[in-house]
């Protein structure tokens, strides 16, 4: 799966949750650069994320995401080899 499928697979996921279809994620949007996406939301979407691609990030990589370039390819990374 390459960057931009998961890519696109998050931003769906972060529409949902927010319920607002006009989020665009690139790989440099932070968080606080969405409006609503705070905190409690960064969870829900973390967990999101592991149920969606059937990974788990370690606790210290969730609070070290920078950007959403960093939860792409961390979870690119952890994805079987095709």
């Amino acid at each position: 799966m390459s960057e931009q499928e998961i890519l696109r697979k998050l931003t769906q996921i972060l529409r949902d949750l927010l319920s607002d279809d006009s989020i665009e994620l690139t790989m440099g949007t932070k968080r606080d650069e969405v409006p609503n996406w705070d905190s409690f939301a960064y969870i829900n979407f973390v967990v999101a994320v592991e149920t969606e691609f059937r990974v788990k990030f370690a606790v210290a990589e969730v609070e070290s995401f920078q950007d959403v370039g960093a939860v792409v390819r961390r979870t690119r990374a952890m994805l079987p080899a095709a």
